[in-house]
């Protein structure tokens, strides 16, 4: 089995909850809010635990909503370490309106870095990794840490034998994409696929031919793009395609990018190639939308549902 490292920096609690319905200018009458560990590299390793593995979770936490987080993480049996950052961590906050089943989400930014904090994080990346692991950096930014961030940490990770699956967005995003950045993976949706892009990316064959083109660009060994219940498309060195999930009844979207990471790291360090191992992500998402709130993926249902991905060349 190879080393999985997850990678927060920009944790939260997530509480969700639900109004009859979501009417501006009034006082709303929420139903008793349940409290969730959230932030995109926590939940990835939250997954990889439903689905029966093992990473480390490396998070920056602080104050009375990060000792609440910790406490809800280790109480799951995760492997904690920190990141030496200790600032005050943000909440995060899920709203479904009762009366036409939508669901409002509102993120927090998260406090500010200063220089000497992502040079004391970047130190404790590097002493935590293990020669060969999957590195996984996920979730938003806090303000302060720079766009290049884990491009730049690329190089270290890589001499060390390691492969960073990278799961971002906007300005990082845009860094990741610059040429030559030569992450193992890159994984965006099709809405951060098309503002990346300037284009609309309205066909499968479009979404394709863009992925190629960051595959060819970045120098990324992998590059995956989620088209949502059309399915993830995939592109590596030996093929590019579609990889379709089973339908299903969406409940909460909420989750389901960070169960397709867990799933297809999973599989990657069991020694499953890309392909298949993108086959286990698009199960595990789909299994993460039937659970309410932020739930995140189900092992019996992703071991059901993984039969049933289907596979086309684009």
């Amino acid at each position: 089995m190879t080393a999985i490292l997850t990678i927060t920096v920009n944790p939260a609690v997530d509480l969700s909850t639900e109004a009859p319905a979501v009417i501006p200018d009034r006082k709303l009458r929420c139903s008793a809010p349940r409290v969730q560990p959230g932030g995109g590299g926590v939940n990835v390793s939250r997954a990889i635990a439903n689905l029966g593995g093992v990473s480390r979770t490396l998070l920056a936490f602080g104050g009375p909503t990060g000792m609440a987080l910790t406490n809800a993480l280790r109480a799951e049996g995760l492997d904690l370490r920190g990141l030496g950052v200790d600032h005050p961590t943000r909440q995060s906050l899920s709203v479904r309106d009762a009366a036409n089943g939508l669901q409002y989400r509102f993120m927090m930014p998260g406090p500010d870095w200063t220089e000497s904090d992502c040079a004391t994080a970047r130190a404790a990346i590097l002493q935590a990794l293990e020669p060969g692991a999957l590195v996984i950096p996920s979730g938003s930014y806090p303000p302060g840490l720079p766009d290049a961030f884990f491009v730049d940490l690329n190089r270290n990770v890589a001499a060390a034998g390691g492969r960073i699956i990278l799961d971002t967005s906007g300005s990082a995003l845009r860094a990741a994409a610059r040429t030559g950045t030569g992450l193992f993976a890159l994984r965006m949706d099709h809405e951060e696929a098309q503002e990346l892009s300037g284009a609309r990316l309205k066909r499968l064959d479009d979404i394709a031919d863009y992925a190629s083109r960051l595959h060819r660009d970045t120098g990324s060994r992998i590059v995956m793009i989620a088209a949502g219940a059309m399915g993830t498309v995939i592109v590596t060195p030996d093929w590019r395609g579609l990889l379709r999930p089973p339908v299903v009844v969406p409940v909460s979207k909420v989750g389901a990018g960070d169960s397709f990471v867990g799933g297809f790291a999973l599989a990657l360090s069991r020694g499953d190639d890309p392909v298949s191992a993108c086959a286990w992500g698009v199960a595990a998402a789909a299994s993460a939308v039937t659970t309410p709130d932020t739930d995140l993926c189900d092992r019996a249902d992703v071991e059901r549902f993984v039969t049933e991905v289907t596979r086309s060349a684009l």
